[in-house]
């Protein structure tokens, strides 16, 4: 198991290292200038140039980016070229309006999802499961922004038909008025949650039907179990290594797909404030952000790895076998 560990620790290096080139490569492939940005199109070339040598943006590629993943190393994600603002404290402040969003999103994703799909295993043939199969494949199959704009009609403060929570924006004071931030983000969450909710319930569905299938089951009904019983504490624990994973990767993937909820309900988030950053080629706060994700789904993709392990002895007696 150390051994794995070490041998995971030094590939999630290796990878950060090239993921740290390809952002800060790809960023300075796009079309415009950030120094054209910040002069103004009509500035005279000297200005641009004076510009571009105080951003540091005339030193070759290969010491723009050393001298960037030196700075990272540090702890130092450098200096918004627009703003003058750290990119540690800007990411810092965007990530107290996007976890929350994500972490509550992905609570009513499960709150939805795995009870659902747990109790459909135990209604097999009845009329019931056909009914949810078609809810899961419908909230699924609704695009972030359509489900977004039908809660807003249905719940949205001064536009919905209930009239219960607010539908843009999120308190300039931040989370100092807990209780108005917090309502910021419930509609915000119920999208997400619905949406990825009804994955959730699909594939636990499917993982505790192959399990169903299995003898398993039977053997737990054979001690004394009801069918629901068996499903609940045999069938749940025995699915939960796989479904840690699907969770897992999830969230890794939230990050990102909160963008357009993100806009749709004016939140200044990561994903918000990471299309600004691009739009304005402010190249220093795009690549922070930017390789933060990329670290982060990394890191994500670690801890599953080896808690999966952890989980599920048989691959741990593999690693040993190794």
């Amino acid at each position: 198991m150390f051994r794995m560990i070490c041998q995971r620790l030094l590939l999630f290096i290796a990878a950060l290292l090239c993921i740290s080139a390809a952002v800060f490569l790809a960023l300075r492939v796009l079309p415009g200038d950030v120094a054209q940005v910040m002069a103004g199109l009509n500035a005279p070339h000297g200005k641009v140039e004076q510009l571009r040598a105080e951003l540091g943006l005339n030193k070759p590629l290969f010491t723009q980016y050393s001298d960037w993943l030196c700075g990272v190393l540090r702890g130092d994600f450098g200096v918004s070229m627009l703003t003058g603002r750290s990119v540690s404290t800007t990411i810092a402040s965007r990530a107290t309006i996007t976890f929350p969003l994500i972490f509550l999103g992905l609570a009513i994703a499960l709150a939805i999802g795995i009870p659902l799909g747990c109790w459909q295993v135990t209604r097999d043939g009845k009329p019931i499961q056909a009914i949810l199969r078609f809810a899961a494949l419908a909230a699924g199959s609704v695009p972030a922004l359509w489900g977004g704009m039908l809660l807003i009609l249905l719940l949205g403060r001064g536009v919905g038909v209930a009239n219960l929570l607010p539908t843009q924006g999120f308190p300039t004071d931040g989370w100092s008025d807990f209780s108005e931030a917090f309502l910021s983000l419930v509609l915000p969450a119920i999208t997400v949650g619905i949406i990825v909710g009804s994955s959730f319930m699909r594939y636990t569905t499917a993982v505790l039907e192959n399990i169903a299938h299995s003898e398993v089951l039977t053997q737990a009904m054979a001690c004394g179990m009801t069918r629901k019983q068996a499903v609940w504490r045999v069938g749940l624990r025995l699915a939960l290594p796989q479904l840690v994973s699907v969770v897992g990767l999830t969230f890794a993937h939230m990050v990102m797909g909160v963008m357009v909820i993100e806009n749709l309900f004016s939140l200044p988030g990561m994903g918000m404030g990471m299309i600004r950053d691009v739009g304005l080629r402010d190249l220093i706060a795009a690549q922070g952000e930017l390789f933060m994700l990329a670290a982060l789904f990394l890191l994500i993709g670690l801890v599953i790895d080896i808690t999966h392990r952890l989980l599920d002895a048989r691959l741990s007696e593999d690693a040993v076998e190794g």
